[in-house]
């Protein structure tokens, strides 16, 4: 499954343990501009950089390859989204893999993205 950038900002929050089932799964990964839309707002604190570096480096990134860079031109061809938003959707639909998501609007209209979100799923 590919984690959204949202799902790593929260995860690295204090209390975002409870997202661990899907963060520290087997299967998870994130996609390479994760890291950078993760990491690179303004304001970010020492111990949120260190909380984020810490999590990108603990499992797999997907590679931004020709593949995943062509889809993500294809999404931005058919909708306006944001570029960040197309990688991730592109690098989830190229890898054949679920896409862990708070922001579902932002991913509902991509055909065969399959989305899973865990904030819909808590009471």
């Amino acid at each position: 499954m590919l984690l959204d950038t949202n799902i790593v900002i929260h995860a690295c929050q204090p209390g975002g343990d409870w997202l661990a089932p899907w963060t520290h799964h087997p299967d998870a990964a994130i996609a390479s501009v994760t890291r950078i839309e993760a990491l690179g707002f303004a304001g970010i604190s020492t111990e949120e950089e260190t909380a984020i570096l810490d999590f990108v480096s603990s499992g797999p990134t997907c590679a931004l390859d020709d593949e995943v860079i062509e889809r993500a031109i294809q999404l931005r061809q058919q909708k306006k989204m944001k570029l960040g938003d197309a990688i991730i959707a592109a690098t989830a639909l190229e890898y054949d893999i679920p896409l862990v998501t708070r922001n579902e609007a932002d991913f509902k209209h991509i055909a065969g993205l399959d989305l899973r979100n865990p904030f819909a799923l808590t009471p």
